[in-house]
């Protein structure tokens, strides 16, 4: 349903799509018509490709109606068939949203939760992946900072000063954040060379929706950084971040008794 959403995006990239199960035809039929999928469904009857790829769950126990089923996953193909890229979870229950994999790898735009602060400093937007997830999913959070002119902050790998930080608080479990290269700047008031970050730099970090009920789920944290220019340096500041989505509901409903498996 979240690659349903994000179809339109994937296509804009030059990608196709196409998802593959264990379920029968039928099975596939039946929910592709419930949900209105319109991207391909292919039925992997006996689990021989997922087995080829060696992603089939062998903790699975044979003769249960679950044996045959993969370790969930998104492989990107190009056109002469070799896989470029594959975005695989350890856990079954967790996985790659589409939206997540787009702004990683493509650097698009972020799709949802849309907001803005502006310090004396830099503005701050902060946005995800996508405004519509399910627990279990792993989404991309971005914040873009546009420092004000002649204004830097120091990057991570800083000594003796405050660095950028990004913390997550609530709401997901926080994956490692995605720093850009900074940039050596040398302050000759001081005789130093220092890591920055200057003008605009996009921070990606990914979090996994906990096992939440579905309805409205808010994500805080804080962005932390010291700014200075030529002349100055300024207080230390920590700006409160907020990112509103919605958590909906995953697809139960089972196949009627007299439809094939």
């Amino acid at each position: 349903m979240e690659l349903q959403r994000t179809l339109d995006k994937i296509r804009a990239q030059g990608l196709g799509v196409a998802a593959i199960s264990y379920d029968s035809q039928s099975v596939l039929k039946t929910f592709g018509d419930r949900r209105g999928i319109t991207f391909p469904l292919l039925s992997d009857s006996g689990s021989a490709v997922i087995g080829a790829f060696g992603i089939l769950n062998q903790d699975i126990p044979a003769g249960t109606m679950y044996r045959g089923v993969p370790h969930p996953g998104t492989y990107i193909v190009d056109r002469n068939g070799r896989v470029v890229a594959k975005y695989f979870e350890e856990n079954y229950t967790e996985r790659y949203t589409s939206s997540e994999i787009l702004i990683r790898r493509f650097g698009a735009a972020a799709g949802g939760a849309h907001t803005t602060v502006e310090t004396k400093h830099l503005r701050l937007s902060t946005a995800a992946g996508a405004d519509h997830v399910a627990a279990g999913q792993r989404i991309a959070l971005t914040l873009d900072l546009d420092m004000k002119p002649g204004m830097h902050v120091y990057a991570p790998e800083v000594k003796g000063y405050k660095p950028v930080a990004w913390t997550i608080t609530a709401g997901a479990a926080p994956h490692a954040v995605e720093f850009p290269k900074s940039q050596m700047l040398r302050l000759e008031a001081i005789d130093e060379t220092v890591p920055v970050y200057q003008g605009s730099v996009r921070l990606v970090r990914d979090v996994t929706i906990g096992k939440v009920k579905p309805g409205p789920l808010t994500i805080e944290g804080a962005f932390s950084y010291q700014a200075c220019d030529d002349k100055i340096c300024y207080i230390p500041q920590t700006v409160p971040l907020k990112w509103e989505i919605t958590v909906d509901p995953l697809d139960v409903e089972r196949v009627k008794p007299n439809q094939p498996k």
